[in-house]
């Protein structure tokens, strides 16, 4: 279980910082590698670096479920007040097979609190492997866009693109990636994140 991490840019100064809040499971929680190696980590680098003022605060537990993360989410919102929510949940309902219709519901509580929060969403994608049957599978990979499209905010497809199946990328469990496939994981979100970011130098709205 990944404590709440805090990640704050060196560049994020003045009055006012803006916040980003990761609400994911083991994938940006840094399971099996080193806090400082995790892509969510990389994240707050990248965006120092290219002078963005956001603080990345780190709010993703291994084996976190869409029930879980809902239920922690308006404790979050309440102690950052964030500008900006990645959603990186749903991996754990499919692995243990739940039933769709409630990871659905789970997820779009989730969208909807973080709106009405004022924050802008990123949802993240991803995909199983068949084990509980080709329909299911793919009706939870198409879960992501559907919930993306019905609330008009931007998805990253699968953030384990490029990633999950080159094994010198990934852990021995077959399914967390290692500290040499976080920064493919961060490219895979970046272009979705972007677009929501304020652009360095511009001041706080």
């Amino acid at each position: 279980m990944s404590a709440l991490t805090l990640a704050t840019p060196a560049g994020a100064q003045g009055a006012r910082t803006r916040t980003i809040v990761v609400l994911g499971d083991s994938l940006s929680a840094g399971y099996g590698i080193k806090v400082q190696e995790g892509w969510v980590s990389l994240l707050s680098q990248r965006l120092a670096a290219e002078g963005y003022g956001y603080k990345v605060v780190n709010a993703s537990v291994t084996g976190e479920t869409t029930q879980g993360g809902v239920s922690r989410l308006p404790r979050v919102l309440e102690l950052h007040k964030p500008e900006i929510v990645i959603v990186e949940l749903g991996g754990n309902d499919g692995l243990r097979g739940l039933p769709l219709a409630a990871s659905r519901q789970n997820l779009q509580r989730t969208l909807t609190l973080a709106r009405e929060a004022r924050a802008k969403v990123l949802l993240v994608g991803m995909m199983i492997p068949p084990n509980y049957g080709a329909r299911y599978a793919q009706e939870f990979r198409e879960l992501f866009g559907e919930l993306a499209k019905a609330n008009s905010i931007p998805l990253v497809p699968f953030l384990l693109d490029e990633v999950a199946l080159k094994p010198e990328l990934m852990q021995d469990d077959g399914i967390h990636p290692n500290a040499k496939g976080q920064p493919r994981m961060l490219e895979n979100l970046w272009p979705g994140l972007k677009p929501l970011l304020v652009a360095p130098g511009k001041p706080a709205g």
